[in-house]
């Protein structure tokens, strides 16, 4: 070790303005990669399926440490993207799959409960990996062991009326012969308002809806239902076979890991296409109300994961798990914290920020 007091120390070269941008860019862009995946992810209500409770416009941050951050699948992708590009580049996807993970979840503060609302990517959407499908947002009706019920659009969980949302919706026509103004809707809380012959569809809590029937020109207010005994074709799991609707549902079981069935033609219509999709098997395929795996049929199956039933506050007006099936766990993606911008798409100049909604907390 040379001590010499007099031996001129190093000049440290200075970082000219270009590296000093560049490095400072890389360290937010990484920065912000690592918060977004392990912590916390903004995000924004496109549809009105969770009115009244989240509306359109309404920018949220969700949570990924209450359930626990994934581990990702598909890690050579464009920093900060989804699945798609940006602007006129968003018809080019944003990765590649030549290589992919299993995904794995983190210890997380608590497992996804009843009545959280959950953002997760939509299940039956096949084209892209499991962590890069389209972000949905729904409401836990139901959990894995959980018996599930629909009667006259009521939920009931294990025989016992569940747990009602604040801000639910339903469907209602309102019959009248007048044209309503716009501000009346609003002024009710009201935001899907369609025009139909002898009145008006909207979509609204029970109480908003009474509220006009007490006015003079509205000479009834009608909630819509799908009458028992009707099936709706779309419905999951099978309408051959489980002759439901989205307001007469069930009974049906939320599978969970480590349960094991007996897969008969019912079984398999009930929870075939999920064992499938999944279960993360190689070549199954589901014949005649039948599984088979590699040609040889399968007599039983135990599940290997949860799964969630996921609906929409808006009841009549939500793509939820009463037509495309369970929330796998590996699909879940966090719990709704907290909205911390809202804005109507509809607003003018000097209404076009909803400041009553700013920093609400999501129940």
């Amino acid at each position: 070790m040379n001590l010499n007091p007099f031996k001129k120390k190093k000049e440290i070269k200075k970082k000219g303005p270009v590296k000093e941008w560049v490095d400072a860019i890389v360290f937010a862009v990484v920065a912000a990669t690592l918060i977004r995946w392990a912590f916390m992810e903004a995000y924004v209500i496109p549809t009105p399926s969770m009115e009244n409770s989240l509306l359109v416009g309404d920018y949220l941050f969700v949570s990924k440490i209450n359930y626990g951050p994934r581990t990702p699948k598909t890690p050579l992708q464009v920093p900060l993207t989804h699945a798609k590009l940006w602007g006129p580049l968003a018809a080019i996807p944003s990765y590649t799959d030549a290589i992919q993970f299993p995904m794995f979840r983190l210890p997380g503060l608590d497992d996804v409960e009843r009545n959280d609302v959950v953002v997760f990517n939509y299940p039956p959407e096949f084209e892209h990996p499991a962590d890069l499908k389209t972000h949905y947002i729904k409401r836990c009706v139901a959990v894995p062991g959980d018996t599930l019920t629909v009667v006259d659009s009521e939920v009931y969980i294990n025989g016992k009326l569940g747990e009602s949302p604040k801000n639910r919706q339903f469907g209602y026509q309102i019959v009248t012969e007048k044209t309503i103004n716009e501000r009346v809707f609003r002024k009710n809380n009201i935001w899907d308002i369609n025009r139909i012959q002898g009145g008006y569809f909207v979509h609204a809590r029970p109480e908003d809806a009474m509220k006009l029937k007490s006015l003079a020109f509205v000479q009834d207010v009608v909630k819509y239902k799908e009458p028992e005994g009707y099936v709706n074709r779309r419905i999951f799991p099978d309408a051959s076979i489980y002759e439901w609707n989205a307001d007469f549902y069930g009974p049906l079981v939320i599978p969970g890991e480590g349960l094991t069935i007996t897969l008969d033609s019912m079984m398999v219509a009930k929870y075939g296409s999920t064992i499938r999709d999944y279960e993360g098997l190689d070549n199954v395929e589901m014949k005649d109300f039948q599984l088979y795996q590699e040609g040889k049929l399968m007599t039983e199956h135990t599940f290997s994961q949860n799964y969630y039933f996921m609906m929409g506050d808006n009841r009549h007006n939500s793509e939820d798990s009463r037509f495309w099936g369970f929330v796998p766990e590996d699909h879940v993606v966090g719990e709704a914290a907290f909205i911390w911008m809202s804005m109507d798409p509809n607003g003018g100049l000097l209404s076009k920020i909803r400041w009553s909604r700013l920093f609400n907390i999501i129940r």
